[in-house]
């Protein structure tokens, strides 16, 4: 087996959201992702969102983790921000992706191209 086929994106939306929905503010260098942002993902012990992971993609290829977030269920919502340093911020890289763990209905992925 290998890897991607492990992973879900938009093709395998259901009725639930579980897709990590990503925004980028390229002036603040602010990268925003949330799992349910239209129709708000469950978050009980039973189904939840466990966590998010965050990843930029260099010109070269290079894949950087900017960051990962974890979620206490029925505590926490699966929405993270993350501010990338001053002097590199978002035009490092050409595209933006992300991972998010639903601990029913597994590994979602995401990407969105920033240059």
């Amino acid at each position: 087996m290998e890897f991607v086929e492990i992973l879900k994106g938009a093709e395998s939306e259901g009725r639930e959201k579980h897709l990590p929905v990503i925004e980028v503010d390229r002036e603040g260098d602010i990268v925003h992702v949330v799992v349910g942002k239209e129709v708000p993902h469950p978050n009980t012990l039973e189904h939840r969102i466990a966590w998010i992971e965050v990843f930029g993609v260099k010109d070269d290829g290079h894949v950087v983790c900017i960051g990962r977030g974890a979620f206490a269920a029925a505590y926490t919502s699966p929405d993270v921000y993350f501010k990338l340093s001053t002097g590199t911020g978002v035009k490092e890289f050409k595209a933006i992706c992300a991972l998010a763990y639903c601990n029913i209905h597994g590994l979602w992925q995401n990407c969105i191209e920033v240059k």
